[in-house]
């Protein structure tokens, strides 16, 4: 076992072993989903979350014996190595550790203390180091020469010298460090007459929070402001005890004339050197810790919106409303597949009727069994019209964020390279809402609009992260082999761009995939793309049952054991729990798959291809419909949909998402809105403000609730299947709490 292993097995809390076998799955080109999926046995059934973990921390641990490595050879090459040294390094535990042991022995540009070390000034310094009491005059009269004119220039250099030793004092920084994280706020103040170019700002014109409680949101905030120069920022301890900490380390003296020289020396390190370089250190900490949490608040957002309920395969009338341009229809068969696109104007009164006709008849023409309508510029009044015409058909809205970049795309391009973009919108919305993962694959996550501050951090982890989500969830889904589109395929564990197409080329030429084993066919998907990815494809209707379930094909002879064993083939197998509840796993263990695989193969089996997205549910908003429609005191429905540290948006029908800060989610105290609401959730809201001049609404979950008895959480998802309550206004804030009471329970 060796020392990588170990220390991340301690680190994330799992077994050495369980790490070595992740670390040799990685390392054969074993992917996350995969491992987890079908290597339980090996791994001892970790998750997706803690084998990334181990993919991780192996990344830092590599990074950091890189790092090591160069500090002992550049140190060696100098000459300057010694048993001592090479000692502290080995017992640095951390990139930090590392790199204040090899400050002193970092390449640097000239400083004020080599100037005076070329001046013959060191021995001046060691002499006011050592704090002998002395004639310091008559000592540094000794040491002036044609480069060092005056006494006070000789105490000069040699404080310049002092200063740069202390600054280059690996404890003196690690203690130093530990006050910052302990004692140092954040300040930020607006910059002189920037006042109205930085209102949006305006929270932090005079500002100062400590470090260790300030939330990623403001940090993040801050930053732009700085960037952005309309703020000035700062981060520090009282500068006192931060000189103190410094002082208690290098005073062993009375105070005399040579301590004298070392405190002014030991004001000037911590002023001129050590805090602008810990100020940077500690912003680059909390600028990385801060893009993480938001990251990893995206991500969260992301999985839910991508995970979200599907409709499934039916015949969708898909409309991008508009007011001026009309409003854009297109017809969608059960796959998805465009049949007919039309344009109609319904908010011009004398085009309503034809508009009416022209509705009525593409219902009737291509079977329409639902609405799906873009939740954007006139989505609420298209609701309305369409409504109006009686259809008894489902109506949805559905959120149409990053619609217009798609249909602008190149993947779009390929798709319907005919059509206009107007059209690409519309089948875009349609598709959204009969498999939200399968056409969301085909955006940049960061257009999708579920972020906070997505634009601020750092771009490369923040891709790698949404990629890794993305991958995840796609693979937790499965994927159709016969109707999934490249984008989605190239998201299958081992399959990538080039073999996505490979198969696409290949299902046009054959028609459809009626196995799984045809996918060896495919140019250059090999044992090892197949071993990866087949058991996250399904193929429905095959030649083989399991083909369509979640059974990777490496474990089927055993499944026809089982079914030979108990007299019925696997097609009678597929489904019977009853059957199936009869089989001892420990049986059929072999040295390739053990008892955890067939567990899971036999749970598999019971419910074969199960989605694991919850299904669709109709929901309705009240009777308002623009901002000024909106009136405090309102009790309203809404839906999530956005989530972030600070709160939750809640969209109630009215072209702006109104904010939920996170003190008025629950009337238990939370941290993080994630605890009770997840994207996507029908909730009902109290309207608390309105800023109609800057567009912006304050609601509150926990004013529409009873305060919970002890024991009790209030309910906080509303029954989607009733229908929704028509606004309360604030004075009939009681007569509204019964209605909620009646309709939707306590």
């Amino acid at each position: 076992m060796n020392q990588f292993e170990q220390i991340i097995a301690a680190k994330i809390n799992v077994k050495a072993s369980q790490v070595a076998a992740v670390l040799a799955l990685l390392a054969e080109g074993s992917t996350i989903p995969f491992i987890a999926r079908y290597r339980k046995d090996k791994t001892g059934a970790l998750d997706e979350v803690q084998i990334q973990q181990i993919q991780d921390e192996q990344k830092l641990l590599t990074e950091f014996a890189e790092r090591k490595t160069f500090i002992e050879k550049t140190i060696t090459e100098q000459g300057k190595m010694t048993e001592a040294l090479q000692g502290l390094i080995d017992k640095a535990i951390t990139i930090t550790d590392l790199e204040d042991i090899y400050l002193p022995y970092k390449p640097k540009r000239k400083t004020k203390a080599q100037t005076a070390r070329e001046n013959g000034l060191e021995p001046l310094s060691v002499l006011i180091l050592s704090q002998t009491p002395s004639d310091l005059e008559k000592v540094a009269n000794e040491y002036l020469n044609e480069k060092v004119i005056t006494i006070e220039d000789a105490l000069q250099g040699a404080r310049d010298i002092i200063a740069e030793q202390v600054n280059e004092d690996a404890t003196v920084r690690a203690k130093l460090r530990k006050c910052f994280e302990d004692t140092a706020t954040f300040q930020s103040k607006v910059l002189p007459e920037k006042e109205q170019e930085a209102i949006k700002y305006k929270d932090y014109f005079d500002f100062s929070e400590p470090i260790h409680k300030i939330p990623s949101h403001r940090i993040l905030a801050i930053l732009r402001g700085f960037l952005e120069g309309h703020l000035r920022m700062n981060i520090a301890p009282i500068e006192e005890d931060a000189i103190e900490l410094i002082e208690s380390i290098y005073i062993k003296e009375s105070l005399n004339s040579s301590v004298e020289q070392v405190k002014k020396a030991i004001k000037d390190s911590y002023k001129r050197l050590l805090h602008p370089s810990l100020e940077t250190e500690c912003r680059t900490t909390l600028k990385t810790k801060a893009d993480e949490e938001a990251i990893n608040v995206f991500a969260e957002n992301l999985k839910q919106l991508l995970l979200s309920a599907p409709l499934g395969s039916k015949r969708v009338l898909a409309i991008d409303p508009g007011y001026r341009t009309g409003c854009k229809i297109v017809c969608l068969d059960e796959q998805g597949a465009l049949v007919k696109t039309s344009l109609i104007y319904i908010h011009e009164g004398n085009k309503q009727v034809e508009a009416e006709y022209i509705i009525k008849d593409l219902v009737s023409k291509y079977n329409i069994e639902t609405f799906a309508i873009g939740d954007g510029t006139a989505g609420r009044e298209t609701e309305q019209f369409i409504k109006s015409l009686k259809l008894n058909l489902p109506i949805f809205l559905v959120n149409e964020d990053g619609a217009s970049i798609y249909s602008a795309s190149e993947v779009a391009r390929e798709e319907f390279p005919d059509q206009d973009i107007t059209v690409r919108g519309s089948v875009s919305i349609g598709r959204r809402l009969m498999d939200p993962l399968a056409e969301l694959v085909k955006l940049d996550p960061k257009s999708i609009g579920v972020g906070q501050y997505q634009h601020d951090v750092n771009q490369f982890r923040l891709k790698e992260k949404l990629d890794q989500t993305v991958v995840s969830c796609v693979n937790q889904v499965g994927v159709n082999l016969n109707t999934a589109s490249k984008n989605l395929l190239s998201y299958v564990s081992g399959i990538g761009g080039t073999l996505a197409e490979n198969i696409i080329k290949h299902r046009n030429e054959i028609g459809k995939f009626t196995s799984r084993e045809q996918l060896l066919k495919v140019p250059r998907l090999g044992g090892k793309a197949f071993e990866q990815c087949a058991g996250f494809l399904r193929i429905k209707e095959g030649t083989n049952p399991l083909d369509a379930s979640a059974v990777h094909p490496e474990a089927y002879p055993i499944i026809q054991q089982i079914a030979a064993d108990l007299h019925v083939d696997v097609k009678a197998l597929v489904g019977n729990e009853a059957l199936l509840k009869t089989v001892e796993p420990k049986k059929y263990v072999t040295e390739q798959i053990g008892v955890l695989t067939i567990q899971d193969v036999l749970k598999e089996l019971k419910k074969p291809g199960l989605d694991p997205r919850s299904t669709l549910e109709q929901f309705e908003f009240a009777g308002i419909y623009k901002i000024e429609d909106a009136k405090e005191g309102m009790v309203v429905p809404g839906v999530v949909t956005n989530i972030t540290r600070f709160g939750a948006f809640v969209d109630i029908g009215v072209k702006q998402d109104g904010l939920v800060h996170v003190s008025e989610i629950s009337h238990t105290f939370i941290t993080d809105p994630n605890e009770v609401l997840k994207l996507n959730d029908k909730v009902m809201v109290k309207i608390t403000e309105i800023d109609i001049p800057r567009k912006r609404i304050a609601l509150s979950i926990k004013q529409t609730q009873e305060a919970p008895s002890k024991g009790n959480r209030p309910r906080t998802i509303i029954n989607q299947n009733k229908p929704a309550p028509k606004p309360v206004a604030n004075e009939n804030i009681v007569d509204a709490l019964a209605l909620l009471k009646k309709k939707f329970g306590k």
